[in-house]
């Protein structure tokens, strides 16, 4: 995985016009853009599939796009699909996924709208690009740069979910010997913990939920660093408090990573979330009815510092997310 510095990032969103019906525009750290229409707020977001478990192409091409518009406060609704393939791609390959990503859709009662299917020679492996629609309510938009002073900060999966979940799936073997067997088999199960749809909609229901933010590509440092940023303020965070499973440090272990490298580990579906500390308990508890625990790490603060609390010393919080997913999931 890899994705163009904030400062080529900055140079490519320049030369987009501004449009005063586009409420919130290309911007780095936000995972889906808002626009007017009639009256109504219409978040849109779109994400890749390519690399993944073949039996989950369809369901995560979805869920990726949809997560994106949930976490804007938006229920998602509508959807188009691009399915791309080398040339010589078996027609029961691109019917395959299909059945895959229609079920996801209906799922999620997401209808499918449009979308585009072909072969390509520049490809050498499937690709699936979904753009999901959904609608707001102004008042209750949610935006990663809404954090505020004194927030408090909460996960609400365990890091690293989604790089054990595919290892698993992907190095059956060495999962087992790194893991067990029985815990191999159970996080090979977990796939659809990659998705944060359900818990994203209860919990921009919540009162003093103020940001959410996805902690895929470069996990928790990028998602966190990114929240800080659109919000224009700081964090303190503890290390000790930090959702690591075994599973995972077992990962750092076998690869060598550093601690740096463990925080940034790709966690798809895992939700960091900005909440007024009176709204901890009706938070704890929404996400109780998900199946899910409430893991709060630290706050938010006014000054811009970030800061890890590591053995009771504070020290800087990684700037640059050095995510290990790509590395891990080759097995070498």
């Amino acid at each position: 995985m890899g994705k163009l510095s904030t400062e080529e990032l900055q140079k490519l969103l320049s030369c987009i016009k501004k449009d005063f019906r586009v409420i919130v525009p290309p911007t780095i750290g936000y995972d889906a853009g808002v626009h007017l229409l009639h009256g109504k707020y219409v978040a849109v977001a779109t994400d890749p599939c390519t690399g993944v478990p073949e039996e989950w192409f369809g369901w995560l091409m979805i869920n990726y796009a949809a997560s994106d518009v949930a976490l804007f406060g938006a229920k998602p609704e509508f959807c188009t699909i691009n399915l791309l393939g080398p040339i010589g791609t078996k027609p029961e390959s691109f019917q395959k996924i299909m059945k895959q990503t229609c079920e996801a859709a209906d799922e999620l009662d997401v209808a499918i709208v449009r979308g585009h299917t072909g072969m390509y020679d520049s490809l050498k492996d499937m690709l699936g690009v979904c753009t999901v629609y959904g609608t707001v309510e102004p008042k209750k938009l949610i935006t990663p740069g809404n954090a505020k002073p004194g927030d408090l900060i909460l996960c609400t999966k365990p890091l690293g979910l989604e790089t054990v979940t595919n290892f698993s799936l992907t190095h059956k073997e060495m999962a087992q010997e790194l893991f067990g067997p029985d815990k191999q088999e159970e996080l090979a199960k977990l796939v659809c913990m990659q998705s944060c749809v359900k818990e994203a909609i209860q919990l921009a229901d919540v009162g003093g939920v103020h940001a959410m933010h996805d902690a895929t590509e470069g996990g928790f440092v990028a998602a966190l660093n990114e929240l800080a940023e659109a919000s224009t303020v700081g964090f303190k965070v503890a290390w000790e408090k930090l959702p690591l499973t075994q599973e995972v440090l077992a990962l750092r272990n076998y690869f060598k990573l550093s601690d740096e490298q463990l925080m940034a580990m790709s966690s798809t579906g895992t939700i960091l979330v900005a909440i007024a500390p009176e709204a901890q308990e009706k938070v704890t508890k929404a996400l109780k009815q998900n199946g899910l625990a409430a893991y709060f790490l630290g706050e938010f603060i006014e000054n811009k510092e970030r800061i890890l609390i590591k053995e009771g010393k504070e020290v800087p919080f990684p700037q640059v997310a050095d995510d290990p997913y790509t590395r891990i999931l080759s097995g070498k």
